[in-house]
Formats: structure tokens, sequence, C-alpha cells
């Protein structure tokens, strides 16, 4: 297979072992071909190995001592062929172009055999022997993907869709030659009338070229269709893929230089014009400006930067001209995670294709059984050959369960895309099934409903303290923090011109505060009554009045002592998120119940919640309070899901059912989640639970029309009621309405 021109790939160690990989997978015609390789793989000791049908990969987990070309091996021993991929949008353009051909040359050779076989008009001295020159190309030339398919599978003692589909036209095909040559159909005046069902006194002058031409036109046609639909269902993946810049321009020794995007390390500085893409993830160094993170958000307005903000490669710089330091590049870029956490969500199974997949394993030999006794039972009734065999045929032909093994894996496709292009990471399928029984969701309040962006009010300094003094000092601990209260100090201080100090010994007491050492100083920053209880600091009737007065006024409280006298505090203010009154009462209109948790005091919780809509608050909390939380919830019977962006979010959102990370946040809180949201907008949380749920509803609608189509149609085919071309068209047709089913999802 090859990659996709405008995507770089480099073929990667096949000898590595001890990791996991992705392998793109050849000659798989149904998704009985999937389990048989998930099989073979997974009797490797130490190997774990998942296939999907759909986006044709192996994603397979290698012990040590078990090698990439080892597992390839496996694969080839059964029949198939694979090669490592490192890029995870590989084009089927060439299938597909292969496909298309095989499917014109044998439409264009089909059309006369079936009208010659259905319209007596058409039926010139010689015509049956015409249609055995046409149909002998169709069923063997563009039928061999599925004679070859049958053959590698049955050399290894198994058998898949291809089975059913070459022993039917097979069969088909050889009763018509034997009619032709020993059952007098070969009379050059020999007129044969066309049946919708098989009838029971054909005699044995009756040719079926017009079935075995027939079927595997319809049967390629499908396939064709099929294939299209799935790589529209991977159009997702690839735009995001191709999303990147491919070209960059440095600043070397003060002159800008014009190099490929691969050239680009960390630390090195970049110049963005407007209109242009950010190369990679970095922070601003100069200039001010909009950008528009469309592409990888779905956000449609344009984002203000300035000089300390990051920006993430991919995305559009929309009005002024900066200069952006390289912090992440290749592999390590959103975009790249983006696209990984999306490709291995479309690789896995949800719970739910487990019992598609134990039906497609067993299914084939039972249709064949079936086939069998349908042929026995006819000819014990007394009916004619020709009825009998017509009707085993067409139950080999209308069985295949090709739907089946498509209807997982393409509705995953497509919807784990759509959520893409939504800024919305789903991080595997069976997140699906966790979004559908939700009914509880804690909302962490800061950087989740409230900006996350602090800003600082307040400094107030006591024991005639210098506000300025205070300010430095704190900051200089804060440094050392990644918490937004931290951050905030910090740029306050930068804002008024002075030059933070550096921290040494620096310790965060989880969710309470921090403290470092500054200026030879020993300094404490954190919650009041942690300072009190905890660090034994003492404050006068005056200083608890004044933060008591600030905490009432909705201001975000942190003091800062000194061998145990408090020294002062600085009071901050966080601006509530313009949708998370909607998104909040779009939760509680889905019947979810909407809960706050925060580590600040009740006072700014309990106003926050008004605000937005939430009645049940759990305030004051550390880290491990929220974790507690979760679980006091779980254990009322409660199925929680939990939406944060910090590190001390992490442990929560790995507690609760669900996990739903906001992108904005750190990289742990992202790990720990199920869920990532690009985009800080909590709507965004409502729409990745609607996409979950609507996508789960398209599955099951999906495996009850495969199975109902089936169940349905046997039977008619046995009981001689279905015409063997028309079973063909009916089983192309179930695998192409499968599909489409799935594509409604890109709307």
């Amino acid at each position: 297979m090859k990659s996709s021109s405008e995507l770089q790939s480099t073929k990667p160690d096949t000898t590595s072992s001890g990791s996991i990989i992705d392998l793109a997978l050849g000659g798989m015609t149904c998704s009985s071909c999937a389990v048989r390789i998930e099989r073979k793989l997974n009797k490797v000791p130490g190997v774990v190995a998942t296939v999907n049908y759909a986006t044709e990969r192996a994603t397979i987990s290698l012990p040590e001592g078990v090698t990439v070309d080892d597992a390839i091996e496996v694969i080839k021993t059964a029949g198939y062929f694979a090669e490592p991929v490192l890029d995870l949008a590989v084009s089927d353009d060439i299938a597909l172009g292969v496909l298309r051909r095989r499917l014109v040359w044998s439409a264009v050779l089909s059309i006369p055999v079936i009208a010659m076989a259905m319209i007596p008009a058409f039926q010139f001295p010689y015509w049956q022997w015409i249609s055995l020159v046409m149909a002998t190309v169709v069923v063997w030339w563009g039928g061999w993907p599925f004679h070859r398919a049958a053959l590698i599978n049955l050399r290894h003692g198994t058998t898949t869709m291809d089975t059913l589909v070459s022993m039917g036209v097979t069969a088909a095909y050889v009763w018509s030659l034997y009619a032709l040559i020993w059952g007098g159909a070969g009379d050059p005046d020999m007129r044969m009338a066309f049946h919708l069902l098989p009838m029971q006194d054909m005699g044995e002058a009756q040719i079926y070229f017009e079935v075995s031409a027939g079927v595997i036109t319809f049967l390629l046609l499908g396939r064709y269709l099929e294939g299209r639909a799935k790589v529209a269902s991977g159009d997702a993946l690839r735009t995001l893929m191709s999303q990147g810049a491919k070209e960059v321009t440095i600043i070397r020794d003060g002159t800008e230089i014009r190099l490929p995007i691969a050239e680009l390390g960390v630390g090195m500085e970049f110049v963005v014009r407007p209109g242009e893409k950010i190369a990679t993830d970095g922070v601003i160094r100069l200039g001010t400006s909009s950008v528009d993170s469309s592409l990888i958000t779905g956000e449609s307005m344009p984002v203000q930067v300035q000089p300390g903000e990051l920006v993430t490669g991919a995305t559009v710089n929309v009005d002024g001209l900066i200069t952006v330091e390289a912090t992440r590049i290749g592999a390590d870029t959103q975009l790249a995670q983006m696209a990984r956490l999306v490709a291995a969500a479309q690789s896995g199974k949800a719970p739910v294709q487990r019992l598609a997949d134990r039906v497609s394993a067993v299914f084939v030999p039972i249709v064949l059984v079936i086939a069998l006794v349908t042929l026995s039972g006819w000819l014990l009734a007394g009916a004619g050959a020709n009825f009998a065999f017509t009707a085993a045929v067409s139950v080999l032909i209308i069985a295949c369960p090709c739907a089946l093994g498509l209807a997982t894996p393409t509705a995953l496709l497509v919807g784990t895309g759509r959520a893409a292009r939504m800024g919305i990471i789903i991080k595997g399928p069976q997140i699906l099934e966790s979004t559908r029984q939700v009914d509880a969701m804690i909302l962490d309040k800061t950087g989740t409903i409230t900006t996350g962006r602090l800003s600082v009010t307040d400094v107030v300094p006591f024991g005639g303290g210098d506000r300025a003094e205070l300010l430095r000092l704190a900051a200089g601990v804060e440094a050392g923090s990644e918490h937004p209260i931290g951050v905030a100090v910090v740029l306050a201080a930068e804002e008024a011109g002075t030059t933070v100090p550096r921290v040494t010994d620096f310790r965060a007491h989880g969710g309470w505060g921090v403290e470092g050492t500054v200026d030879d100083r020993v300094l404490e920053i954190g919650r009041p009554v942690w300072l009190i209880d905890q660090r034994s600091v003492v404050v006068s009737l005056e200083a608890t009045t004044a933060i008591e007065h600030a905490q009432a006024e909705g201001s975000t409280v942190v003091a800062i002592a000194s061998e145990g006298q408090l020294l002062g505090f600085i009071a901050l203010s966080d601006s509530i998120k313009d949708s998370s009154a909607e998104a909040i009462a779009e939760l509680t209109a889905m019947g979810i119940e909407p809960m706050l948790v925060t580590g600040d005091n009740l006072e700014v919780a309990n106003r926050v919640a008004a605000q937005v809509g939430i009645t049940q608050v759990f305030a004051e909390v550390t880290p491990q309070g929220k974790v507690d939380a979760v679980r006091e919830l779980q254990a009322a019977g409660r199925y929680v899901g939990m939406a944060g962006d910090g590190v001390n979010d992490a442990a929560a959102l790995a507690q609760a059912d669900l996990g739903i990370a906001m992108g904005t946040g750190t990289d742990v809180a992202i790990e720990a989640s199920d869920i990532t949201i690009v985009t800080g907008d909590l709507r965004s949380v409502v729409s990745s639970l609607r996409i979950s749920q609507r996508t789960l509803r398209i599955i099951k609608g999906n495996l009850f029309w495969a199975f109902a189509y089936n169940v349905a149609m046997i039977p008619l085919a046995a009981a001689g009621l279905m015409n063997p071309m028309l079973a063909g068209a009916a089983m192309a047709f179930s695998s192409v309405f499968v599909v489409m089913n799935s594509l409604r999802l890109r709307r």
C-alpha cells in the first residue's frame, strides 16, 4: 500500500520488539478475514492484537522477543500480507483504481449476458455460447479476488464470505456448462424464459451464466461503493494529518531562512506572517495577533494572542506578524497527538462488536450446512435438481455476513472522525458505552466553568509591609507552579515591572499551596485555612476579617506566610466562560445532573454555581477530596462523568466512569481522561456526549439491520423464493446500506 503523497513516511525498524505497532493489511475481503488474522496473531504468546476490517489495520502489542517481522510472517502464513505504517492515513486510491477497472469490465460484459437471459427477444442463435464466453471472463477474471481468497482460506482449513461467493458462483457456472454440453442447452435455437423466482418444473436445459456474472458484478459494485464510503469515512483523519505546515521561516543569525518543516527543532524561533499556518506548537516571543484554530478545535472565532502565550501548530495566524519559539515538534505536537488518539480509537473495537465477531467466525460453516440441507431437502421432497440447486446457490450468496462485519467499525470510523473535526478526541470505542450511562457530571471550576485566566485584583500586606515586595516574593515562589493562581501572580509581578526572583527548595502541597525559598526566606503560599491548620501560621482578627471580606466579594484568596507569621494575602478573580451557563442547561436537559467541584472557598464556589445554574457544590476540596466526591456519588449508584483541566483533576478524572479533559489544561489531565476537548468551551462536553451516543445508536442500528437481513433472507432463499442473481444484489446492497448509514454521522 502506498502512502499519501502529502505525508512523509519512513519505514520503521522492523527488528524492534516490546512495543505497540500498526500494520496496514492487504488481502482482506470480509470481516471473517479480520477475525482470522486476529486469532492467528493472538495465538503467539504475549501478543495482543486487534484487527479492524473497516480501516484495514492491525494494532499489535508485541512482547519482548517478538519482532514486527515475526508478526508480518504470521499474517502471511494466514494468507494475507502486511506492512508497517507510520502514516495513519494511508491512501486507498490505488486499491480502489484496480477495483474500479474490474467492476467496469465486469459490468460491460455482464449486462449483455443478463439482458439475453432475461429477454427472450435477445436470444439469437448461439446466444448461450456468447454468454459462456463473456461470463467466463467475468467469473474467473472479475471474480478472481473472491476465488483467490477462498482457495487461500481452504488451504488453511477455514471458510470466509469469499468461500460462499466462490462456491455459489462456481456452482452456477459449472451447472450452466453442464447444461450446455450435456443438458441440451447448447442447441443453437434454444430459448429460455426468465423467472423472477425459481420454478420447480425447470428442466436441465436451464443455464445460469447471468447469475454467475451478475452476482460477481453486483458484489464488485458493492465492494467499490463500500471502499469509496470507507475512504470518505476516514477523511477526518486524513484532513487532520494534512493540516500541518510544510515549510517554516526560521531566524538564524538575525536572518530569515525558509526551510522544510522537518528541519525545525525545539528552541528555534520562526516567523509567522498573516495568513500563514503556525508551523508547530510554541510560545509567542514577539508580536500580537489573532489565531484561527477552527481547523483543529472547530472554534469559528479567532483568539487574540500576545507574547508569552502558547500557540498550536497548524492553526492560522490571521492578522499580525509574530515570532514563535518552538516548544514541541513532530510526533510531540498537539496535532500529532490528536491524530494518534483518533487512529487508536478507530482501530479499536466497541464491546458490541465482540458479538458480531463471534457470529462471523461461525457463520460461514453454518451457512454451508444450511445450503447442503436445502439441496438435500428439496431433492428428497421431489423437486427437480435444477430447482434444488438454485435454492442452495441462493442460500450461499444471500448469507454473506459482510454487513455484520462493517456495522461497528464504519460507524466508529465516521463518528470519531467527525468528533475530531469538532475538536473532540474520543480515546477508544469502549468510551461510547460509558457516555450512554452518565447521569451525574462533576465540573471543575477553574479552567472548566471559568476561563482559568485568573488576574490579581488586590495585594494586601500586613504589619506595615510593602505591596510590591509582597508581590515580588509571592511571584518568586509561584514561578515554580503550573497552577492558574501561580501563573496569575507571576504575570502580575512582571506587568508591574518586577524582576521575579529565583526559587529553591520548591514544593507543591497538592491542592493546598506551595512553599519555597526566595532571598534566603522560606515562604509558604496557599489557602488561609491550610496555613492556619497545617502550618501553624498565626492570623490576627484584623487579617481574618480582611480575608473573609475579600472572599465574600467572590475573590480567590491566597495568603503568604514566613516563619509562622502572616505577611499578607493576594486576591484574584476569574471570569465565567460565556458558554458555561448554556452548556450546563443542556446537560440538565439531557438528564445529567451538573455539579461544581473546586478547591476554592465556599463563597466563591456558591457565587459561580448560582451564575451558571448549578445547585450541588463541593468546595474547599483537595485533589483527594475530588476523588472522594466521585467515589461518594458512585457508591450512591450514580454513573459519574468528570470534566477538568489541571494536575489536581487527574486522579478524579481517572476515578470517574467517564473522564473529560479540557484540552487547554495539562498533559497529565489529558492522559488520565477518556475524552479530550481540544477547545476550552464547555459546550463541547455536551457535544462529545451527543456524538458518542449518536455513534452508539448508529452502531446498534447497523447491527440490527445486519442480523435482521440474514435472519429474514436465508429462510426465503432456502424456501426457493429467491433468485440467485437478486440474492447477490441484495447482499451487496446490505453492505452498502450499513456504510451509508454510518456516513450519516458526518452531518
